[in-house]
This record gives C-alpha cells, structure tokens and sequence, in this order.
C-alpha cells in the first residue's frame, strides 16, 4: 500500500467554525494536487467551492452536523440546497437521543428521506446517481458496543452507501475497534468511513487494513505537502 493508494480514501477535510473561503480554497487545490477522494467543506462554501473546481474534485458537506438533533424536513432541506449548490457527496449525522431510546424505525426513516431527496435532485437535473453519495455519522463515541451493531443494520436496510464513526466535534473520534467491528457487521456492499483524530500515514493504513474505505483527515495531506518525495512508495 502506498501514499497515493492511502491518499485516494481521504475526504480532504475542514469544518472547522473560523474557516474562511482563503483555507477552503487553499484544501480545494491541495486536494486536487494530491489526488484525494474529495473535499470536505461547510454547506455554506459548497457552490463557490464547486464553481472553483469545476469538476476536478467532487464536493462533500455536512448536514445535521455536528449534533444531529436538527428535525428531519431540516436535514433534508440543507441536502438539497448543498446538491444543487453543487455537492456531490453527503455525510449527514444521525438523531442520537432516538438511537438512545431504541426509536430505530425514526432513524432508518431519516436516512431514507436523506437519500431520497439526493434521488430526487438526480432525476430533476439528468445526471447519473453514481457521484451522489450518501455517509450516515453514528458518532461512535457517544453509542454503545450494542446501539453501534444496530445501527450498522440500520444503515445496512437504508439507502445510503457509507456508515462513518465520527463528526469530530464530539469526545473521541475514530478507533480502530469500532472500525473492525463497523466492517464485520455491514454486509449489502455497504462501507466504512473512518473519522476523526487519525494521526498520520501508518494510523491511516491500520484503518484501511481494517475496512475502512474512506478517510475523513485534514493531517495527511498536510503530512504529504511536507514529506514530499515519491507518493508511489511503499508504507
């Protein structure tokens, strides 16, 4: 596995609060440079960071983040106001008071509505559906061992392509438990994003050694604009 191989996983991320259109543009073009799966930007800069791409990477943004507590007609207003200003790739966050009450039939519900109006945005404007993909963040540090295993068969039934460990605003972020245990028990071609506090490029291949498909980081390719030297090389 080399760099490059690791680097093709990563949704090139910045989320932070104080984040201005300077740095937004700056992970655009980083992200571009290194080959990443995509940027990860507020809703509030997808459509000028979409029209600075212009299709050199697709454009991910966040609904119901970080807290996930927004109501449903909520979250799916904000997708499709990010689809149309141009988001190619969705990571919304889960209600996490109805994992804790068991109200499951809500959540599954939630995400379905999600990627229905991601649906319903393809067939309005003609384009294939295969860019348009749905992350569902179940912010593993605030589940338990058994709510994690439900919702893993929550977002198996659901429409959506990806279940993601964390925002990266709440008390942990990913763990390489919670991965290995996300990869058993996803089945449907359904994958994992991994998010939140990986360190560096050796963390990152213990993730994908464990099944993640997906990186969530802004550390490595700010790790790889200092290594510089051959991408192509073996980890």
């Amino acid at each position: 596995m080399t760099y490059r191989d690791i680097l093709k996983k990563v949704d090139h991320t910045l989320l932070k609060q104080p984040s201005t259109w300077e740095q937004i543009r700056e992970i655009c073009d980083d992200a571009v440079k290194y080959g990443t799966a995509s940027v990860c930007i507020p809703p509030s800069y997808v459509k000028q960071a979409a029209e600075y791409l212009d299709g050199k990477m697709p454009v991910c943004t966040v609904i119901g983040f970080p807290n996930g507590y927004n109501t449903t007609a909520v979250k799916v207003f904000e997708t499709k106001e990010a689809l149309k200003d141009g988001a190619e790739e969705i990571d919304m966050v889960i209600n996490i008071g109805w994992v804790r009450m068991g109200q499951y039939d809500k959540v599954l519900a939630e995400i379905n509505a999600l990627k229905e109006a991601c649906g319903d945005h393809i067939l309005k404007i003609h384009e294939a559906c295969d860019g348009k993909i749905l992350k569902v963040i179940i912010e593993t540090c605030l589940l338990t061992e058994e709510e994690k295993i439900k919702m893993c068969e929550i977002v198996t039934k659901a429409g959506a392509e990806f279940i993601k460990t964390s925002t990266g605003f709440s008390t942990a972020g990913a763990t390489k438990p919670d991965v290995a245990l996300m990869k058993a028990h996803m089945t449907a071609g359904k994958k994992v994003k991994a998010a939140g506090g990986i360190a560096d490029f050796n963390d990152a291949r213990e993730f994908v050694l464990l099944g993640a498909d997906r990186l969530g980081t802004s550390r490595l390719v700010e790790q790889a604009k200092k290594k510089g030297g051959d991408l192509d090389a073996e980890i």
